[in-house]
């Protein structure tokens, strides 16, 4: 938890700063998750916020939602639920990992779908290393069970000695040379 939390919040104020600067006009613009524009990458952030608060909080799995514009304030939730020490405790019971997996797995969905934004918008993005670095690890990890679970896509191949945050996206599916 201590090492965990403050790459969570960091990661998590990035995207949040970066959902708010996302005027409406580019709400059908694609992004580099195939199956989301803008707009649908922005409501799968909300769901994710509210399933990690959640699972933060033992709680049941929530079915994503429709589009409510309210990303910052459910990742802020997301967060206060995480920083409680008894989040951290156990397996959960929806997914059956570790609570320090389900951390990892927020992780990576805040730095990767904020270069999905950052670049689907034209906007400035650069993930702490320290984050990338742990999100890389996991998702090495995770590659398999994440694409048997439709969450990751086919690996894209990426140079040995390209830089580790290509490399991330490369083992969950992205390439990172998409431009909208």
């Amino acid at each position: 938890m201590d090492d965990m939390m403050p790459l969570m919040t960091r990661a998590t104020e990035r995207t949040s700063g970066l959902v708010r600067a996302v005027p409406r006009e580019q709400f059908a613009s694609p992004t580099p998750c195939a199956e989301f524009d803008v707009k649908g990458l922005i409501t799968h952030l909300e769901w994710v916020a509210e399933l990690f608060e959640s699972l933060g909080r033992k709680g049941p799995y929530v079915e994503q939602g429709s589009y409510a514009g309210d990303f910052p304030e459910r990742a802020e939730r997301t967060l206060a639920s995480w920083s409680r020490r008894e989040a951290w405790d156990g397996t959960d019971s929806v997914m059956g990992l570790p609570m320090t997996a389900l951390a990892h797995m927020y992780l990576v969905d805040m730095v990767v779908h904020g270069w999905d934004l950052a670049v689907a918008t034209g906007q400035p993005y650069e993930p702490e290393p320290e984050a990338v670095s742990r999100a890389l690890a996991f998702s090495e990890r995770m590659a398999e069970t994440g694409r048997q679970r439709g969450v990751f896509g086919p690996q894209v191949a990426v140079p040995d000695d390209a830089p580790e945050f290509d490399r991330l996206l490369g083992v969950i599916g992205r390439d990172p040379a998409w431009t909208a």
